[in-house]
């Protein structure tokens, strides 16, 4: 099997788990899937939280998690080399809801969020793709989480060109 389908696999027999009860996510996960996300630069309780959230809201679909994963995947392989970070991005670290960049609002944190995800670094009681940031993707003109992620890759540290695409985005 290629690697999306595993993970595709992975999402729906966590699906059924979390559906039969199950919500302990650490029980989840078998040796041989604990190293499949780890290889993809996945955490459990980050592929947790896109299940909880898909059984709980209906959304992000398991193709959007599958996307989402694919960038962070392309990520480390290509910009870290196959190399995780040890950093971990803590909400000490984040802005909050009301910081601004040019204006918009919740931007700041969206973005560090992404930046964090694209590099492994997001602390377990963080979540790129949460359901605030949904809220502020739609309200953006419908953004894509995936299409905001690799618009914050290419983008690099260029905090005004993403604020620049995000406000075309609303337009």
């Amino acid at each position: 099997m290629t690697w999306n389908d595993t993970y595709l696999t992975l999402f729906d027999r966590c699906v059924a788990a979390y559906r039969s009860g199950n919500r302990d996510f650490e029980t989840h996960y078998e040796p041989a899937d604990l190293a499949f996300l780890a290889e993809i630069g996945c955490k459990t309780r980050e592929f947790f939280d896109f299940v909880e959230d898909f059984c709980e809201d209906g959304q992000p679909s398991a193709s959007t998690a599958l996307l989402i994963a694919a960038v962070r995947r392309d990520y480390l392989l290509t910009a870290q080399g196959g190399d995780a970070s040890d950093r971990v991005f803590t909400r000490d670290d984040i802005p909050t809801f009301g910081d601004e960049l040019n204006g918009i609002a919740y931007l700041p944190r969206i973005l560090a969020k992404a930046r964090a995800k694209l590099r492994g670094e997001l602390d377990p009681d963080l979540m790129f793709g949460c359901g605030g940031d949904r809220n502020f993707l739609n309200k953006s003109g419908g953004i894509h989480p995936v299409d905001f992620l690799r618009q914050v890759w290419a983008a690099g540290d260029d905090d005004q060109k993403l604020a620049t695409w995000v406000a075309k985005q609303g337009a």
